[in-house]
């Protein structure tokens, strides 16, 4: 009797069968593993954060039969990257824009009055409210019933956004209208408070009310804050997110960012200027003018890991920092190099910006000596006491530990007034 093996063609057609019989039996084993990871991905996968403006069909009833203002800028969009301007012009009689500081676009330069202008896509009035004419007046809302903001702020009290919605809030009461805010995450999350408040006769379009540097709410959050605390009144609605935490930092939100103005491109941007946007107050470059702004600190006569040295002898959390050096091309020291430290973040919930950025305005202060100023070019020494909320910085009134005590007391005292206005756990 002869063998498989002294038949050629049927040992190969075994040895097909053998072949295709496992690979059958590895391609089920793969396709259990993954359905496997499929479900498991499927329960560790967070609750998707919907924004107001994503809700917008549960608030259609207070738009009903209304004529519509927006207050609004590049970064009002949904979470599918529709423009809320096309959405409300879709879903309402939307009738009237405003834009901003950056303009309705968020091109426009910090600090560069707006002009008011026509929208090319709904052929709408957009109506500016940054320059000469911060607050709505009574002839821009004339033919508006309901006036809705749009707009994401970065969590810090010196983001102008804040305040042209709390001068639209002021409108709004003075004249009847209806404010309808449309919630937004606190990018840099809404457990960490710090900062102190501003004190009376320091306030200003960087900080019109007592509220921390880094307040810890989300817009719509302040708006209720801002009408009962002091006093505004007007008949406001938020339209809340849902799925928002306040531990989150924009990055768990898995919501897309757009850069909420030119020197901010990025969630961890946002996360520094709190802290490092102080300098603006001061002769030192924030690293505005590079493609690294906020996390670019320096000046032309710093040692570098002089500074990097003592700043990482200081042991701030969350936090690392490097010897620098750098060339802004426009802003100050335009075209001239620069030393200092470049903050890389690498503990987003452990970092104190605040604490941080004024820990390194101290340690700059204390190595430039007298090459040290808080006159910028044409920015004169209030600057910095209006960023600060008071001139005890500039004074030198306190030591840095005395100063952060003070700040840590303010922060304290403010997140518990502020819990009754909070809409997220």
């Amino acid at each position: 009797m002869k063998s498989v093996k002294d038949h050629p063609i049927k040992l190969l057609l075994l040895i097909m069968v053998l072949v295709v019989s496992l690979s059958n039996a590895v391609n089920i084993a793969e396709a259990k593993e993954k359905g496997k990871a499929k479900k498991e991905l499927e329960v560790a996968q967070p609750v998707p954060v919907r924004l107001g403006i994503d809700r917008i069909n549960d608030y259609m009833q207070v738009f009903a039969g209304k004529r519509v203002g927006l207050i609004t800028n590049s970064t009002g969009m949904n979470s599918n990257f529709q423009s809320t301007v096309d959405i409300l012009y879709e879903k309402t009689n939307l009738v009237a824009l405003y834009s901003p500081e950056h303009g309705i676009r968020g091109a426009v330069k910090a600090g560069d009055a707006v002009s008011g202008t026509i929208d090319e896509k709904t052929k709408l009035p957009i109506y500016s409210l940054y320059g000469a004419t911060k607050k709505p007046t009574q002839e821009m809302l004339a033919d508006v019933d309901v006036l809705a903001f749009d707009i994401q702020d970065v969590g810090a009290r010196s983001y102008t956004y804040i305040y042209t919605m709390a001068y639209a809030m002021q409108a709004c009461k003075e004249l009847g209208k209806t404010m309808v805010v449309f919630d937004r995450p606190n990018p840099i999350g809404g457990i960490q408070v710090e900062g102190n408040l501003i004190k009376p006769g320091f306030e200003s379009f960087i900080g019109m009310y007592p509220i921390p540097i880094r307040h810890g709410m989300t817009v719509g959050e302040l708006a209720r804050l801002f009408n009962t605390e002091f006093g505004i009144g007007c008949d406001l609605v938020v339209v809340e997110m849902s799925g928002w935490k306040r531990e989150m930092y924009f990055n768990e939100t898995h919501l897309p960012w757009v850069m909420t103005s030119p020197n901010i491109p990025t969630p961890d941007t946002a996360l520094l200027y709190p802290g490092t946007g102080l300098f603006g107050g001061a002769n030192i470059s924030e690293g505005v003018g590079t493609t690294r702004p906020f996390e670019l600190v320096g000046a032309p006569w710093l040692d570098a890991q002089e500074l990097a040295d003592k700043m990482t002898a200081m042991k701030l959390p969350g936090v690392i920092f490097r010897p620098a050096y750098f060339v802004p091309r426009f802003g100050l020291y335009q075209d001239t190099a620069c030393a200092g430290v470049q903050l890389h973040i690498v503990d987003r919930k452990a970092f104190l910006p605040v604490k941080t950025g004024i820990s390194l305005l101290y340690t700059i202060k204390e190595m430039s000596g007298d090459k040290f100023s808080f006159q910028r070019g044409a920015k004169t020494e209030g600057t910095m006491d209006l960023s600060t909320g008071d001139d005890t910085v500039r004074k030198g009134v306190y030591s840095l530990s005395e100063l952060q005590v003070l700040w840590e007391k303010d922060a304290r005292e403010f997140q518990e007034r502020s819990k009754k206005y909070y809409l997220y756990k």
